[in-house]
């Protein structure tokens, strides 16, 4: 596609690029074109800056300057901090088109268009997106900042991955910034930056000063008011508790504190320079067992009496005013410009930093006007090493082992995760057990001899019965007969 600059380093040159004013020797110290240590893409390669706590600069001219006119600006490239950030930048520069630009002689106050990029100091994690902007009015030149991103920014700057960085900005004023082809922060020119374009229609008349009459007090000291006569402003706040009694066993002679029986003056002590030796003191051993040692003093306890000085209720104010402010003027400074996109072209890109931090990798800067191509070229260069390192990645069991190692405490977490489920299920789904598997002691099992004895004591009993019957029967027809 139509591109400006493009850059992948994979040559293992850095012909094009001038360094600041230093002999070859010292400029390969600072910058050089090497692999990743880690998750390296086969071929691939990047610029890397190489010496900590230094100043580094270098930059190159681009294949063709870029005018700010009906095309967006689509900045992008990748940055990894392989050994972390403690305190630096790894922010790009677009140096403006000036006739004499000189990129031997780069520095912080070579005039630049734009600044983008990642930067981070103590806990203070940003990115960075500031276009200079030129006063229509006197020509000065003044620093815009865009807003701070949506995001939380540690992540990318701590996980010792690739990242990619996009600045896409648009003719109609807006611009997006993304990481990782992820939107990080959308705003416009006109309205999300510090200072704003356009200054005030309207300032505070610098000659204007507020009256000596002018009462800004909202409410006041009741005038009718009066002080009690029982008010008593002299009364402590604090009075000795009377009721409070000296605990048995105090000891009124002892020290609290004593000089160390076992302490030797040092041999290198000098009298005349370090005064006369004493003993350091030691709590006295005779109050280890005893209440309290020395003078004895009654503790102190609020005084019920006292009401401290008194002071007139506030009642509103009959002549306030309201706050004061100066009155508005036109500001003699004021202009408008609609069109900040329309900025001072570039010619050259650079990276001046100040770096704490060793080894921070550069890769695959593209300066174009199509987001499509950028895109494609992120896919080719950034989405390989993403797919690199996604494979490389350890499995989900070994990340909860190398958390455990750097917080033991997490194995509580591990432990309980796992076992609770097991011990609830083992409680509530164990089967179980039927009742035929159980045996049952004690039983009395019916015996085949006592059932034969029981059965011949029934037929004797009916025998004895019918006996008696036909007894009874004989004995009722003799009766009759005699009769």
């Amino acid at each position: 596609g139509d591109v400006h600059f493009a850059e992948t380093f994979d040559d293992g040159s850095l012909d094009r690029y001038s360094l600041k004013d230093l002999p070859p020797s010292a400029a390969k110290k600072k910058w050089s074109v090497e692999q990743l240590k880690e998750n390296k893409v086969p071929g691939d390669q990047g610029l890397v800056l190489k010496s900590r706590a230094k100043h580094h600069a270098i930059a190159a001219m681009m294949d063709k300057p870029f005018v700010f006119e009906d095309e967006p600006l689509v900045l992008q490239y990748e940055v990894n901090f392989q050994e972390g950030i403690d305190c630096g930048g790894a922010y790009i520069k677009l140096l403006t088109d000036t006739e004499d630009l000189n990129l031997e002689q780069f520095q912080d106050r070579t005039p630049y268009t734009i600044m983008f990029g990642p930067d981070k100091c103590g806990e203070d994690y940003k990115l960075h997106f500031i276009f200079r902007h030129q006063n229509p009015l006197n020509k000065d030149l003044e620093e815009k900042h865009a807003k701070r991103p949506d995001v939380d920014l540690k992540k990318f700057y701590t996980d010792k991955k690739t990242h990619l960085y996009t600045l896409v900005l648009n003719p109609d004023n807006s611009y997006e910034m993304l990481i990782d082809q992820s939107s990080v922060s959308r705003g416009n020119l006109l309205y999300d930056v510090v200072p704003p374009v356009n200054p005030p229609k309207e300032i505070d008349d610098p000659n204007d000063s507020k009256p000596d009459d002018w009462d800004e007090r909202a409410k006041m000291p009741d005038p009718e008011a009066v002080k009690p006569d029982d008010w008593d402003e002299d009364a402590p706040a604090k009075i000795e508790d009377p009721d409070a009694m000296k605990p048995e066993g105090w000891l009124d002679d002892e020290a609290e504190f004593v000089p160390d029986p076992n302490a030797e003056k040092p041999e290198d002590w000098d009298e005349e320079m370090d005064g006369e030796w004493e003993a350091p003191q030691i709590p006295n051993p005779a109050c280890e067992t005893a209440p309290g040692c020395g003078e004895w003093k009654r503790p102190k306890i609020n005084n019920p009496q006292y009401k401290g000085k008194w002071k007139a209720p506030l009642v509103d104010n009959p002549n306030y005013q309201g706050v004061w402010k100066p009155r508005k003027i036109s500001n003699p400074e004021y202009f408008e410009d609609l069109q900040p996109f329309r900025m001072a072209p570039f010619k050259a890109v650079g990276l001046e930093l100040w770096s704490m931090t060793s080894d921070i990798y550069f890769d695959n800067f593209i300066i174009t006007s199509h987001k499509e191509v950028a895109d494609r070229w992120a896919s080719d260069s950034w989405g390989l090493k993403k797919l690199v390192a996604s494979a490389n990645e350890p499995g989900i069991f070994a990340q909860l082992m190398l958390a455990a190692e750097e917080r033991p405490w997490l194995w509580v977490i591990y432990i309980l995760t796992v076992g609770l489920p097991v011990g609830l299920t083992v409680l509530f789904c164990w089967p179980k057990k039927s009742e035929d598997d159980y045996v049952y002691k004690k039983v009395d099992v019916p015996q085949a001899d006592v059932e034969e004895e029981e059965e011949e004591d029934e037929e004797e009993e009916e025998e004895a019965a019918a006996d008696k019957e036909d007894k009874a029967a004989e004995a009722t027809e003799g009766a009759a007969a005699a009769g």
